[in-house]
């Protein structure tokens, strides 16, 4: 079993457990499992998603069906997702969600088989495409959440919460086009952010953290800090364009 560093037991025995059920479900048609996102580093929080994927020569149903309940006691334990991606889909899929695939690629461990990520990289091209469409997808959402929530913060500092993950991946992404790839997906942002010497962005960037670690914010605070999200997503999105141009 490959043990990561950082990660609390409980957590780790649920991976090994499911890695092992991985193992016996599929057998031959399993090529590999990969942890990736914040578990990866040893990173997690209380809060945090274990994020899995399986690539498969080929997605057997009755294979399938006995990897459901290892899936879903390991979901229920430690807030596991897996992602099924079969061999033959490796490059469509990280063509189709370049910004997910390059954060993927730049924090994952190998748990078993062989790495299907060597020698692979995202094209420039497809990298910038994918991160117009994501971050114009958040604003969208975005506004959409604050029309349904505002007037229910907690339910609005749950949306932002969610939104965080995709938008620190984007400014990873973005950092890593502009040739200074950072340590991990937050700091990307913290470094943009500082970039910009707005001292309402680094008021954005803390109670992102906080409704991330803590599911919910200060009174007051959810509608300030959507507008914020708001306005540096759309910072991002002038970025990205620029870039696009040259």
């Amino acid at each position: 079993m490959t043990s990561i560093k950082g990660l609390p037991a409980h957590v780790q025995e649920v991976i090994d457990t499911f890695v092992e059920s991985s193992k016996q479900a599929f057998e031959a048609n399993l090529s590999a499992i990969v942890l990736y996102g914040s578990a990866a580093e040893g990173r997690l929080r209380t809060t945090s998603d274990v994020n899995m994927l399986l690539v498969l020569k080929r997605f057997d149903r009755i294979q399938a069906d006995q990897i459901r309940e290892p899936m879903r006691l390991a979901h229920a334990a430690v807030q596991m997702n897996a992602m099924f991606v079969l061999e033959t889909e490796i490059q469509a899929a990280m063509e189709a969600f370049a910004v997910k695939f390059a954060d993927i690629i730049s924090r994952h461990q190998l748990l078993y088989g062989d790495n299907p990520f060597i020698n692979l990289h995202t094209e420039k091209s497809d990298l910038i495409k994918r991160l117009k469409q994501v971050l114009l997808n958040l604003q969208l959402r975005l506004r959409e959440r604050y029309i349904l929530t505002s007037l229910r913060e907690e339910q609005l500092a749950l949306a932002m919460a969610d939104f965080t993950g995709p938008l620190r991946a984007s400014a990873a992404s973005l950092k890593q086009l502009e040739g200074h790839p950072a340590s991990s997906p937050k700091q990307a942002l913290e470094s943009i952010v500082q970039e910009l010497q707005d001292p309402q962005l680094n008021d954005l960037l803390h109670d992102l953290s906080t409704a991330r670690e803590e599911r919910q914010l200060e009174p007051g605070k959810a509608g300030i800090t959507a507008m914020n999200m708001l306005r540096l997503i759309e910072y991002l999105r002038l970025r990205v364009e620029r870039m696009d141009q040259m």
